[in-house]
């Protein structure tokens, strides 16, 4: 897929496709990570999620209750 380099203030830009905004779950705001290896560059959705932030999110009231599944059948160890 080709794309045009286009000038943004004093950078340059480039739009990315909704095939990969789609893909990668993207929208206003994503942070992504930009790779130089010499031959090409790339551009990867960075992951942020913080363990810590998230559960912090938890609380009694937004907690489900356990499910039981029932016993383990066949030789499979859980």
């Amino acid at each position: 897929m080709e794309i045009v380099v286009q000038k943004w203030g004093n950078s340059l830009g480039i739009r990315i496709p909704s095939i990969f905004v789609k893909e990668y779950n993207l929208r206003k705001g994503s942070k992504v990570e930009i790779f130089d290896d010499g031959e090409k560059i790339s551009i990867k959705p960075k992951n942020d999620f913080i363990l810590a932030e998230l559960m912090k999110n938890v609380a009694p009231e937004n907690m489900h209750t356990s499910i039981d599944t029932g016993l383990p059948l066949g030789n499979k160890a859980w």
